[in-house]
């Protein structure tokens, strides 16, 4: 079985919404920290806010970092430091240090 083939608006939208279900999600579940993500998938909320600025780039629009930040953590990201993420465990850094030597 292929995946369905849609038209390019189509395919923006959905695209689109998964993007906000993601976010929306990774909002919710505070309790997963950002190296969590990155020993796990290689990518974090950090990552996301990256190549959502990245692409708003390839477009000519100019997004700061801590702006893209935002869009993806839903306030400031320093705020989010302050609430929600803990040190690593020395465990978590040994893990990544494996899976993300470049990172």
């Amino acid at each position: 079985m292929s995946a369905p083939e849609f038209d390019a608006k189509t395919r923006t939208e959905l695209e689109a919404a998964a993007f906000r279900r993601l976010v929306g999600h990774l909002r919710e579940r505070t309790d997963v920290q950002n190296i969590d993500l990155m020993n796990l998938a290689g990518f974090c909320r950090n990552c996301l806010s990256r190549w959502y600025r990245e692409e708003a780039a390839t477009q000519g629009i100019t997004i700061a970092d801590p702006d893209a930040r935002e869009i993806v953590y839903g306030m400031p990201y320093k705020e989010w430091q302050t609430k929600y993420q803990a040190e690593a465990s020395p465990q978590q850094k040994a893990t990544f240090s494996k899976t993300n030597p470049t990172h």
